[in-house]
């Protein structure tokens, strides 16, 4: 998690990761979260469960049942659009960098519609 975040801001993220499950999803109440490397540089955490979790975005209206995966894929591009606004410009340009390669990710993903329609 250090390469994704570094590790002064790892703790933030961290707490940002759960704050944005929960807001996202009323039936989540914590779980264990796996870390994944993409091959395209970029990074993303899971929550470790074979559950899918109803998501409900209220700044546009989505509504959907998404896999575990696809939960912490768009946990984690949220929490990547908050990290944007951080005070220094290097790590506003790794956070954004990582957003995107997320992103590029989620397009090719099995529940890829879901996954940015939720973000929109």
């Amino acid at each position: 998690m250090p390469e994704a975040f570094t590790p002064c801001m790892m703790m933030r993220a961290e707490g940002l990761v759960f704050h944005q499950a929960s807001l996202l999803a009323r039936s989540y109440s914590g779980a264990y979260w796996d870390f994944f490397t993409l091959s395209n540089g970029g990074f993303y955490l899971a929550p470790r469960s074979d559950r899918r979790f109803e998501v409900q975005v209220e700044g546009n209206g989505f509504e959907g049942d998404v896999s575990a995966d696809a939960f912490g894929i768009i946990v984690t591009l949220f929490v990547y659009g908050a990290l944007v606004w951080v005070d220094d410009e290097a790590l506003r340009e790794k956070y954004s960098d990582h957003y995107h390669q997320l992103r590029a990710f989620a397009v090719e993903h099995d529940e890829g519609g879901a996954i940015l329609r939720a973000i929109d």
